[in-house]
């Protein structure tokens, strides 16, 4: 029996891709640096982190204490490890480090370097005995949205991707997730969209299992916001999904952020669903607005018993992700020999 653990259950650490020189980041590598520093640090504050680096010392260089820090070294084109990290399941009691194809979200950008990392980090006994598995499909970590129980939230858009897996149909997409995932139902959202998202619409930017019962999404109130339409038609077709019992799901909305833009006027994917949840923390990220607030506000009412932190993320998002997307969970079970 296979089993992918929600991201709620009990983590051993996260995993980082620090930024360097050499990346899409050299441009603005000043700004986003403390914003990673910033996000490592208050995960070391409740459980461990790994930083992957391109340069050990001059990444520890950044931080004035260690504890529950830890650094190795691997090549890396980016900086995004929910998607070029392994995704780990429970299978006959025994955690499997499962390793998908990463081709840079559809052949969008160089991915060769950040395909090879959790088969390096493996080789190099960072994970322990943990079992490794490669998995000759194309998927990303925030494609996916786990309830731990067995249904799995996508999103066709991305899924579907001419660019990831051609030869595969829908079904055969399923079928290959019902094996390799130990899922037994999927929900697919048609219908979600943000402006300036090279994802393909990854589902972490769009709506998010909190529990088992519980899925909060990004609303759009605004008529006149070019992501209205897309989001009510979401907003729409979750209305639709049933948990297993058949009992609808509890659905929250969190407030679309006020549009942010790059210096060229381009409008970025700023969203609050792009949270992580830790050991004894949500940490959201924030975009220096007003709405900040309300989305902080909302998420502690879905997560009282942990502690919610806000982040601003708003040099992440200069490269079209935010805080869930450059972070990977793995569980308690996996760990780190170093």
């Amino acid at each position: 029996m296979t089993r992918l653990p929600a991201e709620w259950e009990p983590q051993a650490f996260i995993q980082f891709t620090f930024p360097h020189k050499n990346s899409d980041w050299a441009e603005t590598y000043d700004e986003v640096v403390p914003c990673f520093v910033e996000i490592i640090k208050a995960v070391a504050r409740f459980q461990n982190a790994l930083v992957i680096c391109d340069d050990i010392d001059a990444t520890k260089a950044y931080f004035d204490s260690h504890q529950n820090i830890f650094f190795t070294h691997a090549p890396s084109n980016d900086t995004w490890a929910r998607d070029h990290s392994a995704i780990s399941v429970v299978r006959d009691q025994e955690t499997v480090l499962l390793d998908f194809f990463f081709n840079g979200w559809g052949l969008k950008f160089p991915a060769d370097k950040d395909n090879l990392i959790t088969q390096r980090l493996h080789q190099g006994g960072i994970y322990g005995n943990v079992q490794h598995e490669i998995v000759g499909l194309a998927l990303e970590g925030g494609a996916i949205e786990s309830d731990g129980q067995g249904t799995l939230l996508t999103t066709s858009e991305c899924l579907l991707s001419p660019n990831r897996n051609p030869h595969l149909s829908k079904k055969d997409i399923e079928e290959q997730l019902r094996a390799v995932l130990g899922i037994e139902r999927m929900l697919w959202l048609d219908h979600g969209y943000l402006a300036g998202d090279d994802t393909d619409s990854h589902i972490d930017t769009l709506a998010r299992f909190c529990k088992q019962d519980t899925i909060c999404f990004v609303q759009c109130d605004d008529q006149k916001d070019e992501h209205f339409e897309a989001l009510q038609h979401m907003e729409n077709q979750l209305q639709t999904f049933v948990q297993k019992d058949g009992n609808p799901y509890r659905l929250v909305a969190l407030p679309l952020p006020d549009a942010c833009y790059d210096q060229e006027g381009n409008r970025l994917p700023a969203t609050y669903a792009n949270f992580l949840i830790l050991n004894g923390a949500v940490l959201v990220p924030t975009y220096q607005q007003t709405k900040d607030k309300i989305a902080l506000e909302i998420l502690r009412g879905i997560f009282p018993e942990r502690e919610v932190i806000g982040i601003n993320c708003l040099p992440l998002i200069e490269q079209h992700g935010s805080l869930h997307c450059i972070t990977m969970q793995f569980p308690e079970s996996v760990k780190l020999s170093l």
